[in-house]
């Protein structure tokens, strides 16, 4: 039979349970003798647990029976490595709803979790196509299968009849399953990077004799930071290079490899990539440029590169990266082409750029902070800010996390890790205006069609400190990854400069904090009296700064000692401006490593404050509950997407094709959809004349508002005639508007909503990166025309709703101030809960906007409402099953 197309997001690339990478597609009749080579590597007893009896090999009646499927009823889902098949899972349907289930996985691959994230992938592929259940017949003594399934979250239910245990789950994903994917997915990715940054062996790829190259710099970094395992210089003609011994392939090498440096021309990397495979290499780091910052001829040379690598179980960090360093005393890492790597430390690094790379090693070895580990990503074709993020998590030696991004991969993923993960470890982002890598492989550009408002809202959201600039990164991370977290806003000043005291307490009011007056010991202080003014001064604030700037040298040293014995005994954080030196007390030497304790220095008190505002909110939100989706009881969700799919089946929209995906949008009045959500729209009618106008308002009840038909015409100015109560004043109304408008406007009636009220936008956009963002505004044109807007990812917790009311700059106008009375702010907030649950349970949604919504004293009231949908390509993005990229 001829093979019908299938939906292209059912391929994926996968990590699995110990790090290694496999590929996830459905089966093609192709596939013959790759599952014949297949069976023949299996056990007498996988074989004897998948078909309940003896069966040495599949005939070719049963070979083209397992690899021609209908896509539909027949589904079969295939994991390979390299060009082996290693795994396969596949149903049947029984009856509409139901299918049954069955798998196998070769035997030295087993334990790998393969079964687990095949069995993800062919759940959400049932789910598309109209199964809720799956059954399996599982012998009682094939526990391993029955732990896959009893293991992967949902509802099961099993019973033992006739020999056989036969299991039932519904596929329903439930809070417990959702959590087992995501649990899955961070010990395997955390294991992935953990592979790449503590290896047991290096092979450098391209190692010249020249000195100066790129492959000799990156060898004689690693030799010079004395890493703890063998080193492999690979050259084709050379004997040995720097010294070293040197091969004329990564075949060649007599020893196990665990990593590759590739440092070879761009045309050559593809063929020591499957060197590197062959071989049984784990990781690649492809410092090598040519690639997706060249353009299309190099960046399909990166995407054959990564297809590759992920094909043969590798990741890549790169290509045109600077490279990745470990400072853990039992490794000793540099596989960078930086010859100077900070001494030990608490915070973990993550650059996207690899010509910044450099630079930013040698700013951090200057302050003294110190690192766990260093990635320099590149172009980010595989190994990505995420891949760190779930590593650092468990790590640790790293307590701080810093990332300069220029584009963000998966954003979504990255706010959910990053709101998981800024509980317990500080996250701080440099998040640039742009790329200069080109488009990085299986991840998006540079986030569209949101503001960078929007960006810095979600990272809020997220708990992630946004700073502007690297210096501001480096001041805040010296703060987090030595000192205590601040519990309020309150600072104590101590120093010896009225100046610049008085500069520190400026910066303080500018940035939200509540400075006390600040103590002037006077130029002659020593040790003493700044270790007693500080210690009277810490139990009445929340943090200290120090400014310590005396016209005369000389004793520093007892000052800075005195300093940290006071702080650390009192338990919360100190800064400190020390002689206009950056670094860390008691000693500002480079190379000194400090130690949790040590008090940060700046230059300049003003950005020591800077960095403390930073962290004081941070710590504000770190002291916010957790908070949850708001359950709403009358929602009702089938209804709605079965509305959303007979509106797309009657525009011809509805569906996506088998491999292109979505094809169109369409545009309708959201009156129907918000009313699944327990959300009503006031209505309104279009009249073509006075007489229907005045007929519409008795329909509808005085007084009323006659208005632009037209959405982005109501939202100018003079568009709107309020309070008419009578016959006459809708008709002189109606004759005011279209000498306004013109003869062609459109116009409407409407009833006249309570006064006073406050105008309101909510809007939800599906951003091709985010997915769905809800955003909130004052319907004002002064506030429309400075987009004084508000975001968060869909869906909100009561929290995050709260949070959007109070955000805008207008916000005052909502809670009784300039004249307007209080309005129903908790009605306000559930009415975003809705739109927010809306949002996330529709990704037909592409947009919806609610304008004007109307915030009274005492209920909210929507008064106009359109959504456009159209059919999406595939899963959105951070959803369904593990995938990379």
């Amino acid at each position: 039979m001829e093979a019908t197309r299938y939906p292209a997001h059912w391929e994926a690339d996968v990590v699995l349970l110990d790090g290694g990478t496999a590929h996830v597609r459905p089966i093609r009749p192709a596939d013959a003798d790759r599952l014949r080579s297949f069976y023949s590597r299996l056990s007498e007893e996988s074989i004897y647990f998948r078909f309940f009896g003896p069966r040495p090999q599949l005939s070719d009646r049963e070979i083209t029976w397992f690899t021609n499927v209908d896509y539909a009823d027949r589904v079969a889902l295939i994991a390979t490595i390299g060009t082996e098949m290693v795994a396969v899972i596949r149903y049947d349907r029984i009856e509409p709803g139901e299918a049954e289930v069955a798998f196998l996985v070769e035997d030295a691959h087993q334990g790998r979790g393969v079964a687990s994230v095949l069995l993800e992938h062919l759940a959400e592929t049932a789910r598309e196509r109209g199964i809720i259940r799956f059954v399996a017949d599982v012998l009682p003594a094939n526990q391993k299968m029955m732990g896959v399934l009893k293991q992967a979250g949902y509802t099961a239910q099993s019973r033992f009849a006739d020999g056989v245990v036969r299991m039932t789950l519904d596929l329903t994903p439930t809070e417990t399953s959702q959590e087992v994917t995501a649990s899955r997915e961070h010990r395997a990715e955390a294991r992935s990077i953990e592979r790449l940054l503590s290896p047991g062996s290096v092979a450098v790829v391209g190692a010249g004799r020249e000195p100066g190259g790129v492959g000799q710099t990156v060898l004689r970094n690693l030799l010079g930071a004395d890493f703890t395992g063998p080193v492999y210089p690979v050259h084709r003609e050379a004997r040995a290079v720097a010294g070293v011994r040197a091969y004329p392939s990564v075949t060649a090498i007599d020893g196990e490899v665990d990593l590759a440096v590739l440092a070879v021309p761009a045309d050559g990397v593809i063929e020591v990539v499957k060197e590197c495979a062959e071989k049984g290499v784990r990781g690649l780091i492809v410092v090598s440029s040519g690639f997706g910052e060249t353009g299309p001829e190099g960046r399909a040379r990166q995407d054959e590169l990564v297809r590759i690598a992920r094909a043969y179980g590798l990741r890549v960090v790169g290509p045109n990266c600077l490279g990745i360093a470990n400072t853990d005393p039992a490794v000793r890492l540099n596989a960078t082409l930086a010859a100077t790597i900070p001494g030990r430390g608490r915070v973990g690094f993550f650059s996207q750029s690899g010509a910044l790379g450099t630079a930013l090693l040698q700013r951090v070895a200057q302050r003294g902070m110190g690192i766990s580990s260093f990635v320099s990503a590149g172009n980010r074709a595989d190994v990505s800010g995420n891949d760190l993020l779930q590593y650092w998590e468990e790590d640790p030696q790293t307590d701080v996390i810093l990332l300069y991004l220029e584009s963000l991969g998966n954003p979504r993923k990255f706010a959910r890790l990053a709101r998981r993960i800024s509980r317990r470890k500080p996250i701080v982002v440099v998040k640039s205006g742009g790329t200069t890598q080109g488009v990085p492989t299986g991840h998006a550009a540079p986030v569209l069609g949101l503001p960078d408002t929007a960006l810095s809202a979600l990272f809020e959201q997220a708990g992630v400190i946004r700073v502007d600039d690297l210096i501001q990164q480096f001041d805040v991370a010296q703060l987090l990854a030595y000192q205590p977290l601040p519990a309020g806003p309150r600072v104590g000043l101590v120093g010896n400069s009225d100046a610049l005291a008085l500069l520190a307490v400026d910066a303080c009011v500018s940035a939200g904090l509540e400075p006390r007056p600040p103590v002037n010991l006077g130029a002659r202080a020593g040790a003493e009296e700044f270790g007693t003014a500080l210690a009277s001064l810490l139990p009445d604030v929340d943090a200290a700064v120090v400014i310590y700037m005396p016209p005369i040298p000389g004793r520093a040293d007892e000052v800075a000692a005195e300093l940290l014995r006071v702080s650390r005994e009192g338990g919360k954080p100190v800064l400190a401006t020390f002689e206009g030196q950056l670094g860390m007390l008691p000693e500002l030497r480079v190379g000194v490593v400090p130690e949790r304790g040590s008090i940060p220095s700046y230059a300049a008190p003003e950005e020591a404050v800077r960095a403390l505002a930073h962290v004081v909110r941070h710590a504000r939100w770190r002291d916010q509950p957790v908070g949850l989706p708001v359950e709403t009881g009358d929602v009702d969700t089938p209804a709605a997407r079965e509305l959303v799919a007979r509106v797309l089946e009657a525009s011809g929209q509805a569906g996506p094709s088998p491999v292109t995906g979505g094809r169109g949008a369409v545009e309708i009045d959201a009156t129907e959809l918000l009313a699944c959500y327990g959300l009503t729209v006031w209505s309104s009618e279009v009249v073509e004349s006075p007489d229907e106008a005045v007929a519409a308002a008795e329909r509808l009840g005085w007084p009323v508002v006659l208005k632009a038909a037209d959405p982005e015409a109501a939202k100018r100015a003079g568009t709107v005639r309020l309070g008419l109560s009578g016959p006459d004043g809708v008709r002189d109304a109606y004759a005011g508007l279209k000498e306004q408008l013109g003869p062609e406007a459109v116009l409407a009636v409407q009833r006249m909503a309570p006064q006073p009220a406050v105008p309101a936008v909510v809007s939800v956009i599906d951003d091709p990166a985010f997915g769905a963002v809800v955003s909130f505004g004052l319907g004002e044109v002064t506030a429309r025309l400075l987009r004084d807007e508000v975001y968060r990812l869909a869906p909100l917790t009561g929290e995050d709703a709260a949070t959007m009311v109070r955000s805008p700059r207008g916000a005052p106008l909502l809670f009784g101030e300039y004249g307007y009375p209080p309005v129903a702010v908790e009605a306000l907030e559930e009415l975003l809960v809705r739109v927010g649950r809306l949002a996330d349970d529709l990704p037909e949604v592409a947009r919806l906007e609610l304008d004007p919504v109307l915030v009274g004293e005492s209920e909210v009231i929507v008064l106009g409402a359109r959504v456009v949908l159209r059919s999406p390509e595939g899963p959105r993005v951070d959803a369904g099953p593990r995938r990379l990229g």
